[in-house]
């Protein structure tokens, strides 16, 4: 994977350079500011940050964290999860999502993906809950795997595509689950609710929802960070003493916390770029649309991503499939264009989790597209014409393999006719 500025030799996956060379007096001021003031912690930029991102996910409540990870994990304790539950999520995302769970307290167990949005699959949800659980005399649903009660769900809103909420949350209702959103990729993201008859943002529908602002996201700071949302005043003021050792006030703790706050000048950074991000979204949706135009001359050998009508994805990947990933890898390599795998290998199948007894074979979509995921140059610096090499060598690529297919096939035609 390559991550760097764009020069006209190469194109990289990921350009953090140019943005922030384009910021940089604003940026800097921010820097100028927290020294000035010796506001390093806590204080207005951090609140100013958290009401602008709140209005920006249309969600009631902000809650500036020290990272993703944590963002997701304080919110499941706010949201009532404890020690023993189970939290239901997919094996197709990044191992924070598992983590979080597991630092709650909680055992994570899975449900397959979409094979269209590698999102979690209401479907398969539905089977689990209905097949794999069972309702114990207290009405509490309790997991035939592991003999805990299952309280929660956590729908990843993979590579910047929303999960089919509407119907998770449905059956959430049905089996009194929380549902806490990891929406860590998916940044302005938004969900066409047909229960609520409007479009709806990443993070507002959910009891609450995790962010990720890791230097590659749509929004990233300049360092670790993180911010939970929610409607529930009550969970936005748990969360708030989570991240900072339990305290109510100063020196007055409610309940054993941990060290999670954001420093000030990332919240500041943060605020600074947020004014900008509604315009780069636009700018990758309007990648993603160009590399679905020039994409269409593969003829299929490289299957681009699925959008849904009821989503507005915000591209934070732009990630295809294909049968032979290394050697696509290793061609557009050889052609300075940089691509990554997000992820490689399904989490049910990493070594961290060998103790759960999952197997190859148990969530066999996750695991068929772990194979033949790779991601494509996307950020909004992008250029058109960037675009079209990538794609010119993918083609190049395609009717390479294709005519050594052909004589492969014409190789052994001739060898079975002279047998014969």
């Amino acid at each position: 994977m390559s991550v760097s500025h764009t020069t006209n030799n190469s194109i990289p996956f990921l350009d953090l350079v140019t943005p922030h060379v384009e910021l940089e007096q604003e940026l800097t001021e921010v820097f100028l500011k927290a020294i000035r003031t010796a506001g390093f912690i806590g204080g207005p930029m951090v609140e100013e940050f958290e009401k602008a991102f709140a209005t920006f996910c249309d969600s009631g409540y902000s809650v500036a964290i020290s990272s993703g990870t944590d963002a997701l994990r304080f919110a499941l304790m706010a949201c009532g999860v404890k020690t023993s539950d189970v939290v239901v999520t997919v094996p197709h995302t990044f191992i924070a999502t598992t983590e979080a769970i597991s630092q709650a307290g909680a055992l994570p167990e899975f449900v397959d993906i979409d094979e269209q949005t590698y999102n979690l699959d209401p479907a398969k949800l539905a089977e689990y809950l209905e097949q794999q659980c069972t309702v114990d005399e207290a009405g509490k649903l309790i997991s035939k795997r592991s003999g805990r009660p299952v309280t929660a769900v956590v729908p990843v809103h993979l590579y910047g595509q929303m999960a089919d909420m509407d119907a998770i949350l449905e059956l959430a209702d049905r089996y009194r689950l929380v549902v806490v959103e990891d929406a860590c990729q998916a940044h302005g993201a938004e969900y066409f609710s047909r229960k609520q008859s409007r479009w709806m943002k990443a993070g507002s529908m959910g009891r609450a929802a995790a962010f990720s602002f890791y230097p590659g996201k749509n929004l990233g700071a300049c360092g670790e960070a993180g911010a939970a949302t929610t409607n529930d005043a009550a969970i936005a003021k748990h969360m708030k003493m989570l991240r900072d050792h339990g305290q109510a006030t100063k020196y007055y703790h409610d309940v054993e916390g941990y060290n999670g706050r954001l420093d000030s000048i990332q919240a500041g950074l943060l605020h600074v770029k947020l004014s900008h991000l509604a315009k780069w979204n636009t700018q990758r949706r309007e990648h993603a649309a160009q590399y679905q135009r020039l994409l269409k001359s593969v003829d299929g050998a490289v299957v681009a991503p699925s959008e849904p009508s009821w989503s507005r994805a915000v591209y934070h990947l732009y990630v295809v499939r294909t049968d032979d990933r290394e050697s696509l890898m290793e061609h557009l390599k050889k052609a300075g264009i940089g691509t990554g795998i997000h992820y490689p290998i399904p989490l049910h199948l990493q070594k961290a989790y060998a103790s759960m007894q999952y197997s190859a074979g148990d969530f066999p979509v996750a695991e068929k597209a772990a194979a033949e995921i790779v991601s494509l140059p996307m950020f909004p610096q992008l250029k058109a014409e960037q675009q079209a090499r990538v794609v010119e060598e993918i083609l190049t690529f395609t009717s390479m393999t294709g005519r050594k297919q052909v004589e492969h096939d014409s190789t052994a035609l001739s060898t079975a006719t002279r047998r014969a």
